[in-house]
């Protein structure tokens, strides 16, 4: 008879966040699969718990995958934590999950924080529907397609972002989404927690102003009703806008291209007719 799989949800900063189904579980399962054995041996040692674990990450899930099955199949139990929060989300214990369900191995979840929901709760802005996408692509013109592909999502949009990204992040959003409401949550649970309820815009002055320290989640409002009806003749007084700060005409044309879904060419036609 197989073994089973145990998700467990380990805090994203505080240890009193930990649940007693959650160290009870860890303390009785054969091993655990950790994403970072460093950081596990951590919180086992607060706890107290001694178990063996096995190094599961993104860069040897595949061969390290197959070896956990075996020992699932064998009769073993195995915990997987991620460093901090929820296994499977933006994680590669999504691949272990899934293998358990493709060999007939029972997968039961210990629920734990999680940093997306967290940040979502607090930001002030809907929460009746949300997407998460964890963390943008890092290079410049593939972050930008995706954010073009999410322009029009009414829905309430959570990032990851790390804070030597951040800064780019924030500008392509304000570049593509316009100026909408964001909450960035940072360092959750932790003693330098810090929640800022602002806007595009300004988060993108503010981070030009201070560097970013920590981990961040980032809460942005979905399109708003405003943003679909915009006439083409807002559009040409938000590239004058866009004009008068200073910005290149072909550039102003693009972005609020972007923006409003306009083609630039035809902004730009308009706007040098007018």
């Amino acid at each position: 008879m197989s073994g089973k799989l145990y998700v467990v949800g380990t805090p994203i900063g505080n240890l009193e966040d930990m649940s007693v189904r959650a160290v009870k579980t860890l303390q009785e399962v054969d091993f655990i699969a950790a994403e970072d054995t460093r950081v596990t041996l951590k919180l086992l040692n607060h706890f107290e718990i001694k178990k063996p674990m096995v190094s599961y990450h993104e860069h040897n899930a595949r061969e390290k995958g197959s070896e956990i099955i075996t020992r699932l199949l064998s009769g073993q139990t195995c915990a997987i934590v991620t460093d901090a929060g929820m296994p499977c989300i933006s994680d590669p214990g999504e691949d272990l999950v899934r293998l358990c369900a493709e060999n007939g191995i029972d997968t039961i979840v210990i629920p734990g924080p999680s940093a997306a929901i967290s940040a979502l709760a607090l930001s002030g802005l809907s929460t009746s529907k949300f997407v998460f996408e964890g963390f943008l692509n890092p290079q410049k013109n593939a972050r930008l397609e995706r954010l073009e592909e999410l322009k029009r999502e009414k829905r309430t949009i959570i990032f990851y972002e790390a804070p030597h990204k951040l800064c780019d992040t924030l500008s392509a959003m304000y570049q593509v989404l316009g100026d909408r409401k964001i909450t960035l949550a940072r360092e959750l649970t932790k003693i330098y927690e810090e929640v800022i309820r602002t806007t595009l815009s300004q988060a993108v002055a503010l981070f030009e102003e201070k560097a970013p320290k920590g981990e961040f989640v980032l809460v942005v409002e979905g399109m708003v009703e405003e943003e679909q009806s915009l006439t083409f003749e807002q559009a040409l007084e938000l590239i004058q806008a866009l004009v008068d700060k200073g910005e290149p005409l072909s550039k102003a044309a693009k972005d609020v291209a972007r923006q409003t879904g306009f083609k630039k060419g035809e902004l730009y036609s308009r706007f040098l007719a007018e």
